[in-house]
């Protein structure tokens, strides 16, 4: 059974037969927003674009890696330009999806970063996931208004889900409400084996810039 996560919540990567978890998949599933006009006789949809990103960190707390959409140019803030994979290939995201699902719950993920823990680079300490709106004229809500919008962990790849670890239903979250930057959980080394954090603090960051600075001053180390 999946766990459901709790803010603060720390797990061993421990499966049910005692092994270990060290490839799986830390996905975003979302729907588009269906919008009754007309008095209700017909309806419009609205594309909403979830990202999911993450960045690694050095034992003393500095960024040496990054996954984020390469649709985002950040240079003007000093950051480098997204990719969609870290430099040991032991995560890689199978990019932006624009618009979530258009006609309801496939049971599959929008977007997705696969991991690898056993190619992780040594020098990464910890792995902190996060998610963002993007902030365009389509969307100006929050988490709470985007149907099923949620995270998790699971076994698998994107196009086939076999076990789910660990789960965070985003939508029903009463702490989401009014807010469009969420940072989910990290990944750190411990005693030379791999744990999950779940942090679960969510933002009004109308921008992912500061969901990033927020990540590498409250949540590096």
């Amino acid at each position: 059974m999946a766990i459901n996560l709790i803010k603060g919540q720390r797990i061993n990567l421990e499966k049910t037969n005692g092994s270990k978890l060290t490839n799986f998949c830390v996905g975003c599933n979302w729907g588009a927003i269906v919008q009754k006009t007309f008095f209700g006789l017909s309806s419009k949809v609205i594309d909403v674009d979830l990202d999911l990103s993450c960045l690694l960190f050095n034992a003393n707390g500095e960024a040496i890696d990054h996954i984020w959409s390469p649709l985002y140019n950040l240079s003007r803030a000093g950051l480098p330009k997204g990719k969609l994979d870290s430099n040991d290939r032991a995560l890689h995201h199978t990019g932006d999806d624009l618009t979530g699902d258009q006609d309801g719950d496939d049971g599959l993920d929008n977007e997705i970063i696969t991991v690898d823990l056993n190619r992780v680079n040594p020098q990464v300490n910890s792995i902190v996931f996060f998610l963002n709106i993007y902030n365009n004229e389509d969307y100006q809500g929050d988490f709470s208004g985007i149907p099923y919008a949620s995270i998790r962990m699971y076994e698998g790849t994107p196009s086939k889900v076999n076990s789910v670890f660990a789960q965070y239903n985003v939508a029903t979250r009463t702490d989401c409400v009014g807010m469009r930057g969420l940072v989910m959980g990290k990944l750190y080394r411990h005693n030379g084996e791999w744990k999950f954090a779940a942090i679960g603090d969510a933002f009004e960051d109308r921008s992912i810039v500061l969901t990033i600075a927020r990540v590498m001053k409250d949540y590096s180390k």
